[in-house]
């Protein structure tokens, strides 16, 4: 009887030696290494704030919608932080598209982008301030656009 992983919510086998759907194991294993949080561009945008004083909490869902997270979330200023890695969420600079399995690659991308802004627009209308910053960004750069933002929410 197949398992249900944790990470993905999708049903594994216990037997590990199945053959994934990736086309070679060097990508198998390349996607299992892809982390939906504690990435390094968050850590390093987390420690800053954090000696910075600021306090926060870690992929937590802002919204109603529990299955979406935001990385950093600041909850009495409603301030909601998603570092979007390049490949992932289609930044304009950095993005690419794979050559093997364009076919399901594309219609995937975009539908990360179509999710990214129906979150953002939902969190927006219901009174979140939201940030979105992109994994080449220095963390310096993000941590202090965050930290603008934190203190104009609370001095409203």
């Amino acid at each position: 009887m197949p398992s249900i992983g944790r990470d993905s919510g999708r049903r594994r086998s216990p037997d590990r030696s199945t053959k994934s759907w990736a086309i070679a194991d060097g990508v198998a294993r390349s996607m299992r290494s892809n982390r939906a949080r504690d990435t390094k561009p968050e850590l390093a945008i987390r420690r800053l704030l954090h000696a910075a004083g600021y306090r926060y909490r870690v992929h937590y869902p802002p919204g109603s919608n529990k299955r979406r997270k935001a990385d950093i979330v600041f909850t009495r200023a409603r301030i909601a932080i998603f570092v979007d890695g390049c490949f992932w969420h289609g930044c304009p600079e950095h993005a690419t598209i794979p050559q093997a399995h364009a076919e399901y690659w594309v219609p995937k991308l975009e539908r990360n982008k179509s999710r990214d802004a129906e979150t953002t627009s939902e969190l927006i209308s219901k009174g979140w301030t939201v940030i979105r910053v992109w994994e080449h960004t220095p963390p310096e750069i993000a941590a202090a656009r965050i930290a603008d933002a934190v203190k104009a929410r609370r001095r409203l």
